[in-house]
């Protein structure tokens, strides 16, 4: 009798805790593309790489709004950073943030950085709206042709060549980025 009570009690405790528990959050849904013409043409997450191929995929018009590289990879071709992104944010004015992101590091948990990485490449063409590389260094020529395009603590070891006057004019470099090469036009 005693065993039928305690199991009884061992039953309803049970079914309490099932009955009681909150079902775990549905995950949020990913940001999708906005179909305006004046627009991004993709929405995605960040594409974590180590290797030449995967960082061509990722930085093409199908790849990823940033890329981030986890070690020094040397690509032997002239690369394309291509395509209009957005990072799922948006403005104060409810509006669609768009930027690219070329992430050249590692961070922690506290967004530290842990590691700076080098990206060599002889020529890497920047297609892409709002993009920038970001704490690392990139080793070769670098050719913009989108607007508002960005080092941020980032050193491009080459040349970096402006393909029209939009491109130069809002092209913007931080105080701790530096190009070692020329600054010039090169239509």
């Amino acid at each position: 009798m005693k065993a039928k009570i305690i199991l009884l009690i061992f039953i309803l405790a049970a079914a309490m805790l099932v009955g009681c528990t909150k079902p775990a959050p549905a995950p949020a849904p990913a940001p999708t593309p906005n179909p305006s013409n004046a627009t991004p043409d993709t929405v995605t997450t960040a594409s974590i790489v180590d290797n030449a191929a995967a960082f061509e995929k990722a930085i093409s018009s199908n790849g990823t709004w940033i890329i981030a590289i986890t070690k020094d990879l040397n690509v032997n071709k002239e690369l394309v950073l291509d395509g209009e992104y957005n990072n799922g944010k948006k403005d104060a004015n409810g509006k669609d943030i768009i930027q690219r992101k070329v992430a050249l590091y590692a961070q922690d948990t506290d967004r530290n950085i842990t590691a700076r990485y080098t990206l060599k490449a002889p020529k890497l063409t920047i297609n892409s709206p709002e993009a920038s590389i970001q704490h690392g260094t990139f080793k070769g020529d670098l050719y913009v042709s989108s607007k508002n395009f960005k080092l941020i603590d980032a050193t491009v070891d080459g040349n970096v060549y402006f393909t029209n006057d939009e491109a130069k004019s809002t092209f913007s470099a931080d105080e701790k980025s530096k190009v070692t090469g020329k600054q010039e036009m090169k239509k």
